[in-house]
């Protein structure tokens, strides 16, 4: 056996049969094999224990040495403080070495050790000072003000990812159900009831109870501080303003900052019938003036004619359209359907993708001869309105622009042609909501029975008027001969009838 081989044999690796010496002061392990610190018990008289060099990556049982002043921890495997936490506990310890660890590279090992070991006079040979106590103390602090806020931070995450997850589950049901209905009202029997939507004591059970209320569960265990009942989120990050839920288009309703409302460049519209959407655009183009990109997720966005509607903004400069919620992504020319009818904005890019000048001519090739039909299609009167609102932008901008200095003017140039400049026969492709068309249909049908009714009462005076004409036409020979008559016997005797006059007067004063 070699030298070599026989100090390592000579070497400890493992602390064991000390529990019995309770007089011992000073305990040496130096240069051995040892992995972890165990196994202390009993030494109650222990003041000094000396572990440099060794392997140790865990410290455990040393804060049941109740007279331990010094430990040398020097040259071993520690590198982090949670496996030595337990020397936090240890309230006599004043004096001890972590140098030579890979502990003691990290920039908050000092002020780690300091502030969970305050009764500490020495570290790593060296004195410590009231200086370096303060400074852990506020380093501690910050770094739990930095904890706290991570963790406020995590939870705000996890709230928000509870919250979408739940407008999720809602419109996928809502979805289900519209289907339901759209299915079961093409090809049902007029006698059996519905049974896409149950009603019990007025209100609507859903159809899959047993689904929701599980799931609510699982989330609210989950996180008990966070509620999943919300049904809309608005959320501004950096230049985005996010709105899941169609309780969230009521946001656009608040009084925004300056400020905040500014720097919107970007909305994003999630688990919203694009119907709904249509009908806030004129706040959003005044509530968010500088909004460019506007991004569609789960909005039901299935007709071409529907991005008609997006014509009505200030500007657009960017359209993300995501395939998941939005059928007619689904459609080979839908691109250049929205560049052929948004012309006027000049679109930069659509879905990331740039919008090159072949693009523009590719669309206007494929839908220009759609414009010039509409357009001649459409009423004399509704041209001339459409003339007339062209007319009116392009006033507006006049307004604005007059008075401004010639510079910022050269610059909104650009932005005062997309204004104004909608060709007339786009301009004729429009689209008008199912509700809005609703209403409308409602508005003309009461209008038509209001002038039903008001034209049968004028027929109806009319006949009264010439029945009451026709009648005193074949009265009127009498009448006339009556009056002669009673008016040649008042005036027969002269005296007479001068006296029955000025009886008359005198009656009347």
């Amino acid at each position: 056996m070699t030298l070599k081989e026989t100090t390592q044999v000579d070497k400890i690796t493992k602390i064991e049969n000390v529990n019995h010496l309770c007089d011992l002061r000073v305990l040496n392990l130096a240069r051995n094999l040892l992995s972890h610190v165990d196994n202390l018990n009993g030494l109650d008289s222990l003041t000094e224990l000396n572990l440099r060099h060794n392997q140790i990556t865990m410290v455990r049982d040393v804060n049941n040495l109740p007279c331990l002043q010094r430990l040398f921890l020097s040259y071993n495997n520690i590198s982090n403080f949670e496996s030595v936490c337990c020397l936090a506990e240890s309230p006599s310890l004043s004096d001890i070495a972590f140098d030579g660890n890979p502990i003691a590279q990290e920039s908050w090992y000092k002020h780690t050790v300091l502030q969970n070991m305050m009764q500490l006079r020495q570290l790593d040979m060296k004195r410590v000072t009231e200086e370096e106590r303060r400074m852990a103390s506020v380093v501690a602090k910050k770094e739990e003000e930095r904890k706290r806020e991570s963790h406020r931070q995590s939870l705000l995450k996890e709230k928000k990812r509870l919250t979408i997850n739940n407008i999720a589950r809602q419109w996928d049901l809502q979805q289900h159900q519209v289907t339901n209905i759209a299915t079961k009202q093409d090809g049902k029997d007029p006698d059996s009831p519905s049974r896409d939507l149950c009603q019990m004591d007025g209100r609507a059970v859903s159809e899959f109870p047993e689904e929701v209320g599980s799931l609510d569960s699982v989330l609210t265990s989950t996180l008990p501080g966070l509620s999943v009942i919300d049904t809309h989120l608005v959320e501004v990050d950096g230049d985005t303003l996010s709105l899941y839920g169609s309780g969230a288009l009521e946001s656009l309703d608040r009084n925004w900052s300056i400020q905040t409302a500014g720097m919107v460049t970007t909305v994003f519209f999630a688990f919203i019938e694009f119907d709904e959407i249509v009908q806030v655009f004129h706040k959003l183009k005044m509530k968010f003036p500088n909004s460019l990109h506007l991004k569609f997720k789960e909005t039901n966005l299935a007709m071409l004619q529907q991005f008609n509607a997006l014509a009505q903004l200030r500007r657009v400069d960017q359209l993300t359209v995501d395939p998941q919620g939005n059928p007619v992504v689904g459609f080979t020319l839908w691109k250049y359907y929205v560049l052929f009818r948004l012309s006027h904005f000049s679109l930069q890019k659509i879905n990331g993708t740039e919008v090159t000048q072949n693009d523009m001519i590719m669309a206007e090739r494929l839908f220009g001869i759609l414009a010039h039909v509409a357009s001649s299609e459409l009423p004399q009167y509704r041209m001339i309105s459409i003339l007339g609102d062209a007319r009116k932008k392009q006033f507006r901008c006049l307004q604005e622009t007059k008075g401004k200095k010639p510079g910022v003017v050269s610059e909104e140039n650009n932005d005062s042609k997309r204004l104004i400049g909608e060709n007339t026969n786009r301009a004729v492709l429009n689209y008008t909501t199912r509700d809005f068309y609703d209403e409308k249909l409602e508005e003309t049908k009461k209008k038509k029975k209001f002038c039903k009714v008001y034209m049968e009462d004028l027929v109806k005076e009319a006949t009264e008027i010439s029945t009451k004409g026709m009648a005193l036409q074949r009265l009127w020979p009498q009448l006339f001969i009556e009056l002669v008559r009673d008016a040649v016997l008042e005036t027969r005797s002269k005296n007479s009838y001068m006296k029955l006059c000025l009886q008359q007067i005198a009656d009347q004063k």
